[in-house]
């Protein structure tokens, strides 16, 4: 009976084992056609998404092929549609006075001026537009310095635009300092310097002059940095402009940038041209005996400046002076006046230095410069222009003098005087013989 309990306990067990075995088997198999059926569920999934971002990258590609065409489409214009009849007009039917009075020079005299910048001012042509002509770059640049007209009425009467007529300026003026500052602006060589020592000597009777030296103020909108320093005596901003010129109104040296309170002596001791004078590399040594004091090549200045030996001024003005001292002042400052007489014309020329400069102050000075050249490529072409303007002097009140060099500045003053009073007085004698009547 045991033994049947034991076979019948031994079956069920035998019988529940593979009954459990079977659903093991069972739940395997459907867990791994689960997890099959999983897999190609994401295998398509992943390529569906595959597929749409390409889609979609495709699309946004054709849209931004399409933007760009459309955007390229749009730029073909680069630049507002103007007339540029008014130049065309005065490029061909202007007369040689028309362009003298206007651009402050012959036809000719343009001309090769385009001819010197044109290097420094050809550009490549774009894609979509011309480059402005040199010829216009440059009547561009002339007609603001002549003029100081807005940047807004010279776009319209040469056909750019308003950007493009500043930048044009700029670049103009830029161009006129490199190329030709150094041909037209330097000191005198051996045999200029004869022929201007001989032109003073000629006309005003003054022996061993290199050039009359004084200083103008160019007026400018107020700097955003220190603008009281460029407030001067006569009330309103400008800068200092210090110029040396021949007898023939023509500048061999300028100092530009200074600001206007500044005295005319510090703008002098701080320019290269003390230092080259006071270390005798200025001038050759070239020495005239009168009286007893041989007497070097010199400048003429006003009382503003220092009495050195190679700078004289006038005599103090007071009641003590001789009539020969009288005349000697009244001789240095005839003399004196082609500096001035030279600024007139420049600022005639060129009335954006007569007129406020509306120019950014790091900019002042390459303008004032490019005037300067222009003057002088204007005088060495012979280019008549009557219309000269009253020049501002920097100052007018005496400057003390520097020490040892004042006394030696003295003596060669006094010989000079002594030569000129003797003048004077054989002078003085001959009119007297003719007119009793003098006193």
């Amino acid at each position: 009976m045991e033994w049947q309990q034991i076979s019948a306990v031994l079956l069920l067990c035998f019988l529940w084992h593979m009954w459990q075995t079977n659903i093991i088997q069972q739940w395997a198999q459907r867990e791994r056609q689960r997890t099959t059926e999983n897999i190609i569920l994401y295998t398509r999934l992943v390529r569906r998404l595959r597929m749409t971002r390409r889609r979609r990258a495709s699309r946004d590609a054709c849209d931004v092929i399409a933007l760009m065409s459309i955007l390229r489409r749009a730029r073909s214009m680069w630049a507002q549609p103007r007339q540029s009849t008014w130049w065309e007009l005065a490029n061909t039917s202007w007369e040689e006075k028309d362009w003298q009075k206007n651009f402050r020079m012959t036809r000719t005299s343009f001309l090769r001026l385009c001819d010197i910048l044109r290097p420094q001012l050809t550009r490549r042509r774009a894609r979509h537009r011309r480059p402005v002509p040199v010829d216009m770059r440059v009547a561009i640049c002339l007609w603001r310095l002549a003029t100081n007209l807005e940047y807004s009425c010279i776009s319209q009467l040469f056909g750019v635009g308003i950007s493009t007529a500043c930048s044009v300026t700029q670049q103009v003026v830029l161009a006129i300092n490199r190329a030709m500052k150094t041909l037209y602006i330097k000191t005198p060589s051996e045999a200029e310097l004869m022929v201007i020592v001989q032109g003073f000597r000629d006309r005003w009777r003054l022996p061993q002059v290199a050039g009359a030296i004084d200083g103008t103020h160019i007026g400018i909108i107020a700097p955003a940095e220190d603008p009281t320093d460029y407030y001067n005596r006569k009330k309103f901003h400008s800068v200092i402009l210090q110029g040396v010129v021949d007898h023939r109104m023509k500048f061999w040296d300028i100092n530009v940038g200074w600001p206007g309170k500044v005295h005319a002596a510090r703008v002098l001791v701080n320019s290269s041209l003390y230092s080259r004078s006071e270390s005798g590399t200025l001038f050759p040594r070239w020495t005239e005996r009168l009286s007893d004091a041989d007497v070097p090549l010199h400048l003429l200045g006003d009382a503003a400046y220092p009495l050195l030996p190679w700078l004289l001024k006038p005599f103090p003005e007071g009641g003590g002076l001789t009539r020969a001292q009288v005349h000697f002042n009244h001789q240095l400052s005839q003399a004196r006046m082609t500096v001035g007489r030279a600024f007139g014309r420049l600022k005639g020329r060129w009335r954006c230095l007569l007129h406020r400069c509306d120019a950014h102050i790091s900019f002042v000075s390459h303008i004032i410069a490019a005037c300067c050249v222009l003057h002088n490529y204007c005088e060495t072409a012979n280019e008549e222009w009557e219309d000269e303007e009253a020049g501002d002097e920097v100052e007018d009140f005496a400057d003390p003098e520097i020490g040892h060099q004042a006394n030696r500045g003295r003596k060669i003053r006094d010989a000079i005087d002594k030569m000129a009073s003797s003048d004077f007085s054989a002078t003085f004698k001959v009119c007297h013989k003719v007119s009793p009547d003098l006193p």
